[in-house]
């Protein structure tokens, strides 16, 4: 050792340091800085984890990419995956009925009898320890009935997610396509809005050169404070549009985004009797129902299997005695159980089985024929819209020249506000005419293919 004294930094004579206490202060600042080190990292962790988000801001969505972000986000998609899971969950429990149970069990009693064949205050104590073992020997194919029952379950969950995943996929659809038509509108809108200016400034003009008079630049006016009116609900309908596409894609709090504007028709034409029959073949809840009527079918074998016997197999091995070393003991042997009478319960389960397979039968009818509906429903809807698209289209283009007429009449001094205002709203009515028909026939077109059962 070396005697030396710490003060101000330095070492002077008259103290002993022991090794140890220099190395344990040494690990006390390590440790220290490891600690530092570990908040500030852990602070740094959740930021990036918080980065990774599936949107990022001012990114560009097409209408894929929206249905991508809902199918792996939306709730209702992971509660229905869980189902599935449960539904795997379920074929084990049933398939559990293959294997040996095997139970443990041990007990400790301490007794003061008041037998009168036993002697007062007479305490003693017992002691047992036991090992158990039964196997499913045959049961005339129940467990593996209801194996076949659930399995047949969980497939139906599945066909289930497949219907949820159309649904949720309509809906971004929707809420893409509405967006969409909210923009056009609102861009409308702020085109009235110029145009009306600039025939405020024109009425202006005319009247401080004393050729129009003051009505026209009144009417101007109202006419303006109108279109800004009409702006300002039109920028709220696309708020309003976003915060709806938003939560079709399960994000509510996304950052701001673009959307790709994908609001253009070209009609296609379209067998219905050709997509009837393939929504027949593909309908994913047309599926599910299906696999849940087989299910029943099952379960009706699984109610008459109630009348049949069941052989179990069983074996022990025990310990037990009221002191130290216990006796050993063990067993084995077979049981044969069989059903004399239950108060009817297995012909009531049966019958309750066979009612359930009715029910559903005319459900599937029913689904059938909603199909048939729908199909037949969007069909006509996409017919309607591409025709009512073709005449916007001419409307618009008549509407322009309307509104360049009166336009040209009010320059020259023989038009009158009126008919400029007039063919303004008749221009804006032709185009946001225009853009609902592009709507309705998307809108449609997504119909179609969410009847037909398209993946």
């Amino acid at each position: 050792m070396q005697r030396s004294r710490l003060t101000g930094g330095k070492i002077r004579p008259g103290l002993i340091v022991p090794v140890s206490e220099t190395r344990m202060g040494v690990m006390k600042r390590l440790l220290l800085f490891l600690i530092c080190f570990g908040v500030c990292f852990g602070s740094i962790l959740p930021a990036r984890a918080g980065a990774e988000e599936p949107i990022r801001k001012g990114e560009t969505l097409d209408l894929q990419r929206c249905i991508a972000i809902a199918l792996s986000r939306h709730p209702v998609i992971q509660a229905a995956a869980g189902t599935i899971r449960a539904g795997d969950s379920r074929i084990g429990q049933a398939r559990s009925s293959y294997y040996p149970q095997l139970y443990g069990s041990t007990g400790y009693s301490r007794t003061n009898p008041t037998s009168a064949t036993t002697s007062a205050g007479q305490v003693y104590d017992s002691y047992s320890s036991s090992v158990s073992l039964s196997q499913n020997l045959y049961d005339f194919g129940k467990t593996s009935t209801q194996v076949k029952i659930q399995e047949l379950n969980r497939d139906s969950s599945r066909s289930d997610l497949d219907n949820i995943r159309t649904q949720v996929s309509f809906g971004v659809k929707q809420a893409y396509f509405g967006l969409l038509q909210a923009g056009r509108n609102r861009d409308v809108s702020r085109e009235v809005v110029g145009q009306f200016q600039q025939h405020l400034d024109q009425a202006g003009a005319f009247f401080e050169v004393g050729t129009k008079p003051k009505f026209d630049v009144t009417k101007a006016e109202v006419d303006l404070s109108n279109a800004k009116l009409n702006l300002i609900k039109a920028e709220n309908a696309v708020r309003l549009a976003r915060v709806a596409l938003n939560n079709a894609m399960g994000l509510p709090e996304a950052p701001d985004y673009e959307v790709a504007d994908q609001l253009s028709s070209q009609r296609v034409e379209i067998d219905l009797d050709e997509t009837i029959r393939k929504a027949y073949d593909r309908r994913p809840d047309l599926k599910a129902i299906t696999v849940k009527k087989q299910s029943l079918e099952q379960s009706i074998e699984l109610a008459r299997k109630g009348y049949y016997p069941s052989v179990t197999g069983n074996a022990g091995y025990g310990w037990g005695g009221g002191s130290f070393p216990l006796d050993q003991g063990w067993s084995f042997g077979a049981q044969l159980d069989v059903p004399l009478f239950s108060g009817f319960s297995t012909k009531y389960q049966v019958a309750e089985a066979q009612a359930n397979l009715e029910v559903l039968a005319a459900n599937e009818a029913l689904l059938r024929q909603t199909i048939d509906q729908d199909v037949k429903q969007a069909w006509l809807n996409l017919q309607e819209a591409a025709d009512r698209g073709v005449a916007a289209e001419l409307i618009v283009r008549q509407a322009a020249e309307n509104l360049e007429l009166a336009n040209g009449r009010y320059a020259s001094g023989v038009g009158s506000p009126i008919e400029v205002t007039d063919a303004l709203v008749v221009a804006s009515n032709a185009k946001m005419s225009q853009i609902s028909a592009l709507y309705d026939y998307k809108l449609a077109q997504s119909s179609l293919e969410k009847a037909a059962g398209e993946p």
